[in-house]
């Protein structure tokens, strides 16, 4: 039964007017915290303040302060930037809440992300939000409250003002659904690791997370080299880090930096990509997820997991450029010394349409695949767990590439028919999750049955006319990778 569209919402700091439509209200730009601007520059977010009148959220707040990239042309530099969007179905009762960490790290915002199908379909409550990148939400110094993990505070305040607030738009606080791809995904499992983030959540989606991933020499950018996680520092690490890139920026201590301008700190070099790995060994994260997930030191919630079939595609092309067949050895060979030669002859150039789509698959398999599944294998021993592969080999140029399956969660009218059809499918199985701690929901969804990972180690395949049990160790080679 539907009600009448309400564009007035009560919240705990006065009240918002937001954009009613047929089927659902959207509102925008809330302030869940206060700037995190002057003094309160690496701080913990502090609460917003109150406001008189009705405000007006009908347009998205700013962006938090980012450079841009070659793949995003978005550039702020306003720190007053934690802003939270919610979009909420014209339906009655309490509805399942979904909140949103986009990726990146260093780039984006909540408002890019229109959750108009993924709520009124699922009939969901869907909350994203913007929180602090880069230097400002990855930063430390010595004695600095927070060093590493003052985007991950930002998110943990997002959650805790759901908390407080989704009742009156409808939402359940106490069904919660934390989901995100890429750093966001990454960012989950920080909080199922984390302590602090104990009952803000009730099931996890993650989506071609890096929890669990090293990354090989040149696996990334040229030059590149070899990292123990792509995720996570060592808090004493970013620490030392900070401490050289405050003395290039000629200041002696935290006070000086606050007074720095956003624009002086966003000209130093590779400032947001140096502090995009969050800090671990600290009350924020205590450990890297890999040995959290491994003891059972998580949050006894369901988790849905996947990543993409072509994962690594996209981000040769953008990151790397066009491998050729005299790169394609040089690379092996930086990034498996004298076991290049055996990866050679399971991935021989002759296979593959391109050096560059060689590269790829290698990298798909070792670097995504490897840590995907033994995520799966991981968290399926102490909670619920569902996996799945995002397989539609039209998503992109690149196939079913990194981040591609999010445009069927958040589509656009660029989808074809059985595009549209895997849409529709995906969005069922997310909200029935988000609903229950089930994809399959009550069982009467009409999708092909999603079984647990622990049954059979089952990865769900999605793609256009072709929901079904991949295996996904053979497809990925996981067993030649099992000691490389």
């Amino acid at each position: 039964m539907r009600h009448d569209t309400r564009d007035t919402v009560r919240v705990e700091n006065g009240e918002v007017r937001g954009v009613a439509h047929a089927d659902h209200t959207v509102f925008q730009g809330i302030p869940y915290a206060a700037p995190p601007k002057g003094e309160l520059r690496w701080q913990s977010p502090r609460p917003a303040a109150d406001w008189a009148g009705v405000r007006d959220a009908t347009r998205p707040g700013n962006p938090c302060p980012q450079v841009g990239s070659s793949y995003s042309d978005t550039k702020a530099t306003d720190e007053d930037c934690l802003f939270l969007n919610v979009t909420t179905p014209s339906t009655e009762g309490r509805r399942p809440v979904m909140v949103w960490v986009h990726g990146d790290g260093a780039i984006g915002a909540g408002h890019h992300f229109d959750a108009t199908a993924l709520a009124t379909k699922g009939d969901v409550v869907v909350v994203t939000f913007n929180y602090r990148l880069g230097v400002f939400g990855g930063f430390g110094l010595p004695g600095l409250d927070g060093s590493g993990a003052f985007g991950l505070r930002d998110q943990r305040a997002a959650l805790e003002w759901v908390r407080r607030n989704v009742a009156s738009f409808g939402g359940d606080p106490g069904n919660v659904t934390l989901f995100g791809v890429s750093y966001g995904a990454s960012a989950a499992a920080a909080h199922l690791v984390s302590p602090a983030s104990r009952g803000l959540f009730h099931k996890v989606i993650a989506h071609s997370g890096f929890a669990l991933v090293d990354l090989p020499a040149e696996a990334w950018y040229p030059g590149l080299g070899a990292l123990p996680w792509l995720a996570w520092r060592d808090t004493a690490e970013i620490e030392g880090i900070g401490q050289a890139v405050a003395a290039e920026l000629g200041c002696a201590d935290v006070d000086c930096l606050r007074g720095l301008p956003a624009e002086e700190l966003l000209d130093h070099p590779q400032v947001m990509n140096i502090f995009q790995p969050v800090g671990y060994g600290n009350a924020d994260l205590p450990a890297v997820p890999a040995e959290a997930f491994a003891a059972g030191e998580v949050a006894k919630v369901a988790v849905l997991a996947g990543n993409t079939r072509h994962e690594h595609r996209g981000i040769v092309d953008i990151f790397r450029g066009p491998v050729t067949a005299e790169d394609y050895p040089r690379l092996l060979a930086a990034a498996f010394g004298d076991r290049a030669g055996e990866v050679a002859r399971e991935y021989p150039l002759s296979a593959f349409e391109s050096p560059s789509r060689a590269w790829a698959a290698v990298l798909t398999d070792r670097v995504w695949a490897r840590p995907t599944f033994r995520q799966h294998e991981l968290l399926s021993a102490h909670v619920p767990t569902y996996a799945f592969e995002f397989a539609d080999p039209a998503a992109s140029e690149n196939g079913a590439s990194h981040s591609t399956d999010i445009g069927y969660l958040f589509p656009d009218e660029e989808l074809t028919g059985g595009q549209r059809e895997l849409s529709d499918a995906m969005i069922r199985y997310w909200t029935d999750f988000a609903r229950t701690g089930d994809p399959n929901g009550d069982g009467s969804n009409g999708l092909p049955h999603w079984p647990e990972f622990s049954h059979g180690r089952h990865v769900q395949s999605l793609a256009p006319g072709a929901i079904t049990g991949v295996d996904y160790r053979a497809e990925h080679r996981l067993d030649f990778w099992a000691d490389k």
